[in-house]
């Protein structure tokens, strides 16, 4: 049942995104726009209440259970870039915005970019760790506690390997390809 929530919830996400853009450039309809692109916390606020309703009710602690948390912390930390992406994009196609920029490929500015973005994954692990152990507190069950804090421990893993990809291009940063 989580897993199909999960799922809905990424598909109302982008539902709010294109739909407050599609106000906002094609209506012209500004503040609708903004009141639908507003919308997205609420999404993961609903995917949070149904993750602990579903543990409170006795289902096991599953895949999806700690998905939902990572997902809420990827969308916290992500989520306002990832609408910046769309509406560069969207004003671009449809309003005569200036094209997308590009993200940097070499030097300095590159090594600061996958910082940045390294940063962003820290914070969205801290979320997503922090809503697991509140999940956890909730349900009050030994054996859920266990099992949503491995998926904080396994997702710091990740991090880990995340940092020392990122941080790589600190030290030996891209170079630009001799044309």
């Amino acid at each position: 049942m989580i897993g199909a929530f999960i799922v809905a919830c990424e598909v109302a996400f982008w539902v709010f995104v294109v739909s407050g853009l599609a106000a906002r450039y094609l209506a012209g309809r500004r503040l609708l726009g903004a009141a639908l692109l507003a919308m997205t916390p609420v999404v993961d606020l609903a995917l949070i209440v149904a993750t602990v309703v579903d543990l409170r009710a006795g289902s096991p602690v599953g895949f999806f259970h700690g998905l939902a948390a990572v997902y809420v912390g990827v969308s916290v930390a992500f989520g306002h870039r990832m609408v910046r992406w769309a509406d560069e994009r969207f004003a671009h196609r449809f309003a005569g915005g200036p094209p997308p920029q590009r993200p940097p490929e070499h030097g300095r500015e590159h090594a600061r970019y996958e910082r940045g973005g390294w940063y962003r994954h820290l914070l969205a692990w801290c979320i997503g760790s922090a809503l697991l152990a509140g999940m956890a507190w909730f349900v009050g069950d030994p054996d859920a506690t266990g099992a949503l804090l491995g998926k904080a421990a396994l997702w710091a893993v990740v991090v880990a390997i995340d940092f020392f990809w990122s941080f790589s291009y600190t030290l030996w940063p891209r170079r630009a390809k001799a044309s």
